[in-house]
């Protein structure tokens, strides 16, 4: 059977996202045919897309696509264990707490991408969350009041369709409030891949595996409220 444009089978049986089979157009990096793989198609199967309420773990992925900038997501995963042992688990009321020290430190970590404007923006950042929490109860009942209605998604999530989205006017709109509280490193599109990957949005294409799971677990979920 032919499947669709992006997508692929994979030799476990498994039709995936292509990117999602850990071949090297994919993810935009030179991989490793097995261990990347292994990452990669854990990463699609089992996170991308599925539904995100918790507050460490949005920041968390805000932090490490504001990192990603100008790189491959492949290479921020590599290195995902190393940066949280390096930013406290991306606990933000701790990492709103480091100094200049800290950036120090980070900067001769050589486990995780030593950028000063990167890491000093993850430091802001952390601190601009403590001041979210405290005027909106969390961040998550924050950022799923910008999920997109259904009205706005496209009617069939084809690869084609998938092209287009690169930023939508959820992800507009996201990321100009998050600025206007004065958060870094929050474009349109960096906040349109934080969307994808906590399951504002499936993205997963018709005919990926994945798509139906993270259908429902979207349908069952219980939306944060202030």
């Amino acid at each position: 059977m032919t499947l669709a444009d992006g997508l692929g089978r994979n030799e476990d049986g498994v039709v995936r996202c292509r990117w999602g089979g850990g071949e090297e157009r994919g993810v935009g990096a030179r991989i490793d045919p097995g261990t990347d793989a292994v990452l990669i198609r854990a990463y699609h199967d089992h996170e991308w897309g599925l539904p995100v309420t918790d507050d460490v773990r949005l920041f968390e992925k805000l932090a490490l696509e504001g990192f990603q900038a100008g790189l491959s997501w492949l290479t921020i995963l590599r290195k995902r264990e190393a940066f949280r042992r390096a930013f406290a688990g991306f606990d933000f009321r701790e990492v709103a707490r480091f100094g200049g020290r800290d950036v120090e430190r980070l900067l001769g970590d050589a486990s995780i991408v030593r950028h000063r404007g990167k890491i000093e923006s993850t430091i802001n950042n952390a601190r601009r969350a403590v001041e979210l929490v405290e005027a909106e109860g969390s961040l998550a009942a924050f950022v799923w009041r910008f999920e997109p209605d259904s009205a706005a998604r496209p009617e069939r999530l084809t690869h084609e369709a998938l092209r287009e989205l690169t930023q939508t006017d959820a992800s507009r709109a996201l990321a100009k409030e998050l600025k206007r509280r004065g958060w870094t490193f929050v474009g349109p599109t960096t906040v349109y891949a934080f969307m994808q990957a906590m399951g504002l949005v499936d993205d997963h294409i018709e005919g990926c595996d994945a798509r139906q799971r993270v259908e429902a677990a979207r349908s069952s979920l219980t939306r944060p409220v202030t």
